[in-house]
């Protein structure tokens, strides 16, 4: 961290340079979106570093939406998009832009190229492009229109912007080098043929630019001076280079400059809009914000907080550096987050009922329990005791298997959780031999004190009284696919955790009728859970994270 307490990195370094040579009087960064899916943590990721460094410099962040292929966008992206940023703790500065918003400005600059003699109209199809491109190892080759005059060749772009021409009949292409290492310079595709209706602009285009033409104007056009992005672009820096240096508004020292750094890859997940789409659609889950997905939705709706997806983004920091992200680094920075903000409660997931016999029937007693151990502040809550009560499956063994068994069991005293010591004495089963009810006496003496001949109790379970108990679903999640790196499997879809997935039914304190959807708690002993959004009307608990790491690399 520098002297201000953020963390630095090579683009801060950067700016502090450019800055320091006055190259740039302020400091403006944008965050460019594709409203094609909903954003994911990769992008939280590029968030928190736009913003933040417009935060940090004093200078300005734009939203803008590239929205130039109207065959894949739809306008409940760009809210989804809106709404993501906004929980994230950002808002943007100024109006919200959109690609589209320049689509006249991008024309004008297409016919300045073409009359500089740098663009033409080409006629060959996807297929021959690709073949006259060449490969890595085998350079290009010119296209018969490439020498097109620039009369004509601004007479077909009329065309194409009228109609005149098929979807995919020509494109306009950049006039480069077709001997480039680079392949994207070998005469790049800067706009192509669509009749799709755009979300903003109607019918009112047939001709849409390519990203890497419309992206660098864009940013140009806004003042940008940092365009940040992923290291899977930092070839195509050289076409955002060529065009802004080839436009007479733009061609200046103080022009925007593109930085890229590594893009966020996680374990047992995808990270491709792409892919997260297709799980969506094939319905491999409930949709773009199942608890199960690396969406921002998906990780709000689990219970993830903000402050941790910033933290975790802090702990990985920005480098060039391209490698598979430890799940477990995401997991630490939530868990101790959580372990801070959240209240304590008690649910049993996995109930089994028992019977305090000695205890008097019909008597309900009130008593106390941290609301935090550790947050004084917190106060305290009110939970209750009774003749019956629920406690967890697992914590009932007929007999105690081993010395480190701390739970109940025959003849084998325990303490419930900021109440009494039971001590079991006998169980009933169903037909199937599996435990249904477990018969119990309390020491009345041992509330809040350890007993007074002396003994040791050294377990201690968790337990919910049974007649004020309220019933509640739980959704148990996991990590989302098997595989630690997925890299580039086109069968991923089969890669799915059947585990990732586990709902049950339990008990829960009654004061959980009032928990706040997204709001985190933790169920003690259990884990980190959240009332899930979407379900008002009912108790179902979506699990954030365990208490401890307990997967199995």
């Amino acid at each position: 961290m520098n002297k201000n307490n953020t963390y630095t990195n090579f683009i801060r370094n950067q700016i502090d340079i450019d800055l320091e040579q006055k190259l740039h009087t302020s400091i403006q960064t944008r965050f460019p979106p594709e409203p094609n899916g909903y954003l994911h943590i990769g992008h939280a990721k590029s968030i928190f570093l736009n913003f933040g460094l417009a935060k940090d410099y004093k200078g300005r962040c734009n939203l803008r939406f590239d929205d130039t292929n109207p065959t894949k966008e739809d306008i409940k992206f760009i809210d989804a998009i809106k709404e993501d940023i906004k929980w994230l703790g950002f808002s943007w500065d100024g109006n919200i832009k959109y690609s589209s918003h320049y689509f006249k400005q991008f024309y004008k600059y297409a016919t300045e190229l073409i009359n500089k003699n740098l663009a033409y109209v080409c006629f060959l199809d996807s297929d021959e492009i690709r073949t006259y491109r060449g490969t890595l190892k085998k350079v290009g080759q010119d296209s018969p229109y490439r020498n097109t005059s620039i009369a004509k060749n601004l007479e077909l772009l009329a065309k194409m912007k009228a109609g005149k021409f098929l979807e995919g009949e020509c494109v306009l292409r950049g006039k480069i080098d077709m001997r480039s290492s680079f392949m994207c310079m070998r005469d790049p595709t800067l706009y192509r043929i669509r009749f799709d209706k755009h979300h903003q602009t109607s019918n009112q285009w047939h001709i849409y630019p390519m990203y890497d033409f419309a992206h660098c104007i864009s940013d140009a056009i806004e003042g940008v001076t940092h365009s940040l992005c992923t290291l899977e672009f930092q070839d195509n820096r050289r076409l955002y280079d060529w065009i802004l240096e080839n436009l007479d508004d733009f061609n200046k020292p103080n022009r925007p400059h593109q930085y890229e750094f590594s893009r966020l890859n996680l374990e047992y997940t995808v990270m491709s809009k792409r892919k997260l789409q297709l799980l969506v659609e094939n319905k491999l889950v409930s949709g773009w914000d199942d608890p199960r997905m690396p969406t921002i939705s998906g990780l709000r709706r689990r219970g993830y907080t903000k402050v941790a997806i910033r933290e975790f983004t802090n702990r990985i920091g920005i480098s060039k550096v391209d490698n598979i992200t430890d799940m477990k680094i995401l997991e630490v920075a939530v868990r101790d987050n959580l372990n801070i903000v959240a209240p304590r409660t008690m649910g049993v997931i996995n109930p089994i009922r028992v019977i305090i016999e000695n205890y008097p029937e019909g008597k309900l007693e009130t008593l106390q329990s941290p609301t935090h151990p550790q947050n004084k502040t917190m106060g305290k809550r009110d939970i209750f005791f009774s003749r019956k009560l629920y406690i967890d499956r697992a914590d009932f063994k007929e007999t105690v298997p081993n010395k480190k068994f701390r739970r109940l069991a025959i003849n084998k005293e325990v303490r419930l959780r900021s109440a009494y010591v039971i001590n079991a004495t006998t169980f009933d089963t169903d037909l199937n031999g599996n435990i249904t009810t477990v018969y119990a006496t309390y020491d009345p003496d041992t509330l809040g004190k350890n007993p007074k001949d002396g003994r040791k109790i050294k377990g201690v379970i968790h337990f919910v009284e049974a007649t004020k108990a309220l019933k509640a679903e739980f959704r148990l999640y996991d990590r989302l696919f098997i595989l630690k790196d997925l890299g580039k499997n086109n069968n991923f879809e089969q890669l799915l955790n059947t585990q990732s997935l586990i709902i049950t039914y339990g008990m829960v304190e009654p004061s959980m009728a009032n928990s706040k959807p997204e709001f985190a708690y933790q169920f003690e002993r259990e884990g980190y859970f959240c009332r899930d959004n979407q379900s008002s009307n009912k108790l179902i608990f979506n699990k954030t994270i365990n208490l401890h790491d307990t997967w199995k690399s």
